[in-house]
């Protein structure tokens, strides 16, 4: 299944992709697609067994949302590909590197992302992303699988002076408001034949910056989940993002940073595509 969330910030409501592409609502079979929906095996199984053309068609042009809603945490992964570390002069990792990216700054696949008050150095990353579905706690990486509900776009936004230059830890670039696009959909994890192998992009412009593949990851998916459920638990509805493949505006020489007016272009393999344009701080 392809879910999505339409509607206006805040007022979204539950909607599934048909086979034709257009969105049908579900808002008379699950409240919303949250953690407690997604941790429920039978009211998926459900949705997998209904009549999709005696839906209601939700409103032409109607925004997604995030495709996950009431997000609890949002855990990030931090140079997982190869060639990125490399691209920006860092070692490569030999255990996973985790931060923490803020729920509130999850936004739709079509929603602006805004430059943040002293903004001087922004930049794109192109993830897959995967969202829980069954409480994690010190999973075996053979069992890893049976506790993602599926896998997202996501637009992991960095602030790299934040980031790096101004002392402590890295989520200071990495969750100003807007900084995670997500979306357009959660596909559930029946419909990915191999998500170890994906082909990804990112354009700025129109403009090719980032071309990548998930089968480059350092640290597969299984094992990330397996990794961080070592040190924390995982609730359904937590959202993971993985890493990111070479070409952000950083390893450019020089680099490129996003500016206003900027759009910003992500396709995952079977994922969908999430455009995002740049916008000025607005108060």
């Amino acid at each position: 299944m392809k879910l999505v969330r339409f509607g206006a910030p805040g007022a979204e409501r539950p909607g599934i992709v048909d086979t034709h592409g257009a969105v049908r609502d579900l808002s008379a079979h699950i409240p919303d697609i949250t953690g407690e929906t997604l941790g429920d095996a039978t009211a998926l199984d459900k949705l997998r067994k209904l009549d999709l053309k005696a839906l209601p068609i939700a409103p032409q042009g109607a925004r997604l949302g995030p495709p996950v809603g009431n997000v609890r945490n949002f855990i990030a992964v931090g140079l997982n590909y190869e060639d990125h570390a490399k691209e920006t002069g860092s070692p490569i990792p030999t255990e996973p590197i985790l931060f923490n990216k803020l729920p509130n700054c999850i936004v739709g696949p079509t929603d602006d992302v805004m430059v943040p008050k002293g903004s001087i150095k922004l930049d794109y990353e192109v993830e897959i992303a995967f969202v829980i579905g069954k409480r994690a706690r010190y999973v075996e990486e053979k069992d890893a699988p049976a506790h993602i509900a599926g896998y997202s776009i996501c637009n992991d936004v960095s602030e790299r002076h934040f980031q790096a230059e101004r002392g402590g830890q890295w989520m200071k670039g990495k969750c100003a408001e807007t900084f995670g696009p997500l979306g357009p959909w959660l596909v559930t994890r029946d419909e990915i034949a191999d998500v170890g192998n994906l082909a990804m992009a990112l354009d700025v412009n129109g403009q090719r910056r980032q071309t990548g593949n998930t089968k480059t990851m350092i640290f597969g998916i299984p094992h990330l989940l397996h990794y961080i459920s070592q040190f924390m638990v995982l609730e359904p509805g937590d959202v993971v993002t993985t890493g990111t493949p070479p070409g952000v505006a950083l390893g450019m020489k020089p680099p490129v940073w996003l500016k206003p007016g900027d759009v910003m272009t992500l396709t995952i393999e079977g994922l969908g595509t999430q455009t995002s344009k740049v916008v000025p701080f607005k108060e």
